[in-house]
């Protein structure tokens, strides 16, 4: 999956390096634009590790790590268990999320509230996620989780405008399997409006937990 992005020889060499942390069963998961990513077992649990990317010309992943640590209170993202560099190339290693890419989930009610209570905290913190609607970094299981935060920053937020937009106003896979599930009309959705702007005018939730208490 990765030859011609990494040698043989330094992917052994990283291999190693896992293992004097503590790390087995490490195997290629997937790769992005900028990172090389694996799954791992510590101990009894899963975790994913982020390798930036020999041919990658940012270094982010320091910035990415004291985001996590900042949410570690909030249980918005998977812990975060290990920052490093190996042989000039950053990497992160933190808590696997398990669950399904919101694209494929299956949405209950309580996945909805759940998004809104950690879009919002996002927004009260003056985080901005950056990604929130593509759709890839929300994950959702018995309780939802928000990662990736590589494109992160303390800037203006729009997490929760984000989210409600991919979930319900925008015309795109995820809202038309929404609107189908819960038998939305186009009232419903000119309340949704209303009270996004709203929310972005004031701050304030009670007007859209109200109108998705009607879901």
């Amino acid at each position: 999956m990765f030859d011609h992005l990494i040698s043989k020889a330094q992917l052994g060499r990283f291999y190693s390096h896992l293992k004097s942390l503590g790390l087995d069963e490490i195997g290629p998961y997937a790769k992005g634009t900028t990172s090389l990513i694996f799954r791992a077992r510590l101990d009894e649990k899963n975790v994913i590790i982020k390798l930036q990317r020999s041919d990658s010309p940012r270094q982010n992943f320091m910035r990415e790590a004291e985001i996590i640590r900042a949410m570690e209170p909030f249980s918005v993202t998977p812990p975060l268990i290990a920052y490093g560099v190996f042989e000039g190339l950053e990497y992160l290693i933190r808590e696997f999320a398990e669950g399904e890419i919101i694209f494929y989930a299956e949405l209950e009610k309580r996945h909805i509230f759940e998004i809104v209570e950690k879009t919002a905290l996002l927004d009260g913190m003056g985080l901005d996620h950056g990604q929130i609607q593509g759709g890839k970094h929300i994950i959702i299981d018995e309780r939802v989780y928000l990662i990736d935060f590589e494109k992160a920053g303390w800037r203006k937020p729009r997490n929760l405008t984000s989210a409600m937009a991919m979930i319900f106003l925008n015309d795109n896979y995820i809202s038309h399997r929404v609107r189908e599930k819960f038998g939305i009309d186009r009232e419903f959705l000119d309340e949704m409006r209303n009270e996004v702007r709203a929310y972005k005018r004031t701050g304030r939730l009670s007007g859209l937990l109200r109108l998705l208490s009607r879901l």
